[in-house]
């Protein structure tokens, strides 16, 4: 099975590259886990990937936010949210049951720098999401949890660890809520198979990032203990985001094979 994470920046706005690149890998994946679709439930474009056989399930959000899973393999159970009014007035997490595996597409916050509030959010949703992990699943189940993380967790994962010290992304406080979930047995599958590999996943759109490679690792495909012998490669597909036209979005999809 080939799983994907693919922060879109809008599925309107990125609809014909991902038909595209769907395109250009043969329709090799299985399942397609999207975040920021900036859309409500009904602007998706299910039919465009229904005739590419997928199921898809969309929790949206006009103008903001927004995941959406779409699958070839059908689902035994799909969940959208945390189950809260207060954590789910901002569409970010949609859960799964695929192939016998749980599979958790999450879009966490941004956030900002201390003293903001979009800073206390962000730290309250991970516990959130933690809770949510304990409340929900344990680490002894085979789960999978993907998307736009909005962590560098270390150096390594940044173009420019001086530069980019203690900025959004990289301050100690995130850093130590990414580490929560490892702690809870969760693996990063891509530095479990590429110890030393400097990738990143995300770039900005000024100064041609994408070409200098200044970019930062924030989007992950985490595994517990009990499938990560399963995990047999993991890349991220630049050809999306190298596209000149139509605009990519400022994300490459990463995309992981395990074996069922």
């Amino acid at each position: 099975m080939k799983i994907c994470t693919f922060n879109v920046n809008s599925i309107k706005a990125r609809k014909e590259l991902i038909l595209e690149w769907l395109d250009h890998r043969s329709h090799d994946i299985d399942v397609l886990c999207f975040q920021e679709l900036k859309t409500v439930d009904e602007g998706f474009p299910l039919a465009d990937f229904e005739k590419l056989g997928y199921l898809c399930f969309v929790y949206g959000q006009k103008a903001y936010n927004g995941v959406a899973i779409c699958t070839k393999i059908p689902p035994k159970a799909v969940q959208k949210g945390f189950g809260s009014p207060k954590w789910d007035e901002q569409k970010r997490i949609i859960t799964a049951q695929i192939g016998g595996i749980h599979i958790i597409n999450v879009y966490a916050p941004h956030g900002g720098l201390r003293g903001e509030d979009k800073f206390d959010y962000k730290q309250n949703w991970y516990r959130r999401l933690f809770g949510f992990l304990e409340e929900n699943f344990s680490s002894d189940d085979p789960l999978v949890i993907l998307g736009d993380l909005n962590v560098a967790y270390q150096d390594i994962d940044v173009h420019s660890p001086q530069a980019l010290a203690d900025s959004i992304g990289t301050m100690p406080e995130e850093r130590s809520a990414f580490q929560k979930l490892l702690d809870w047995d969760l693996n990063d599958v891509f530095r479990r198979l590429h110890p030393d590999k400097i990738q990143f996943t995300w770039w900005g759109y000024i100064g041609g990032a994408i070409w200098r490679d200044q970019g930062m690792r924030i989007d992950y495909i985490l595994s517990t203990q009990t499938l990560i012998q399963n995990f047999k490669n993991i890349e991220v597909d630049l050809w999306p985001r190298k596209r000149r036209n139509p605009t990519p979005s400022d994300h490459a999809p990463l995309i992981a094979e395990l074996d069922l």
